[in-house]
């Protein structure tokens, strides 16, 4: 059998690229001077980008509709904010290999690659692959994107195998050390939402895995480690006090309001 060849890069349609102007051009409309130099807070480069407020672009996106074929003309454009909107128009199941990858390669800001992650590709059929391909990678945002994608699965994916997660820790035991930002917290957040949202035997594992790290001799292994364990006792606490009793709940409601007692006078 012949082998199959790696589809290219899709080409734009000249209908594709008038929809992507209008689309621009409504983006620019949007776009306010104030937005745009908020993005540095955030760690968003502001050069490639218009400054328009998600909910506005979310907005557009719902607007627009689901249209993959325009996805390759607003990529193309290079505009931060018409990228943004790839994830809320693209088709998850006409996303390629071929096009995660080379959308990745072009990353420059964690936003962008989580968004992506978490509004697109992870109902991509090829997201759990993509995982284990990236999760080695030497750039920092494709393997960003990596753990991103699994945070996304972990919360989206009803479907999925406890094999599928527990095999994801594994991948984030085999990458605590790396020191990197945009790393060390999608893949602490991978972690935490598997310790947190899955079925019981994933979620036991999960806080095995931070109990583990939490006692690595490695700084970012440990602060993964320690972090998620925060996140997973805070979340205890808080769904024992929803189940608390009646009685228990009004109790500290009652103490919560007592007045501290005045202290006396002293005399004149």
């Amino acid at each position: 059998m012949p082998s199959q060849k790696t589809p290219g890069p899709r080409t734009p349609t000249a209908s594709a690229k008038a929809r992507a102007q209008e689309a621009l051009a409504e983006l620019e409309r949007l776009a306010t001077p104030a937005m745009k130099a908020s993005l540095s807070r955030y760690g968003i480069p502001a050069d490639s980008a218009l400054g328009v407020a998600m909910r506005d672009i979310q907005a557009l996106g719902r607007q627009l509709g689901r249209d993959h074929a325009l996805t390759a003309a607003l990529w193309e454009t290079g505009v931060y904010e018409a990228r943004m909107l790839c994830a809320y128009v693209g088709e998850p199941e006409k996303v390629t290999v071929a096009e995660m990858n080379r959308w990745c390669r072009d990353f420059d800001n964690w936003a962008l690659c989580d968004t992506l992650c978490f509004s697109l590709w992870d109902k991509s059929p090829h997201a759990w692959e993509r995982v284990g391909a990236w999760a080695g990678h030497r750039d920092e945002f494709v393997k960003r994107a990596a753990f991103a994608l699994l945070a996304s699965l972990a919360s989206h994916d009803k479907a999925a195998k406890d094999e599928q997660f527990l095999e994801g820790l594994t991948l984030i035991e085999r990458e605590s050390t790396d020191s990197r930002n945009f790393v060390k917290k999608a893949a602490n957040w991978a972690l935490r939402v598997m310790g947190l949202k899955r079925s019981p035997g994933v979620r036991t594992a999960a806080r095995t895995l931070a109990e583990r790290l939490s006692a690595s001799e490695d700084a970012t292994a440990r602060w993964n480690g320690k972090d998620a364990l925060r996140a997973f006792t805070k979340a205890d606490a808080k769904s024992a006090a929803k189940k608390a009793p009646p009685a228990a709940k009004a109790a500290r409601t009652t103490k919560a309001r007592t007045p501290s007692r005045a202290k006396p006078q002293a005399r004149r």
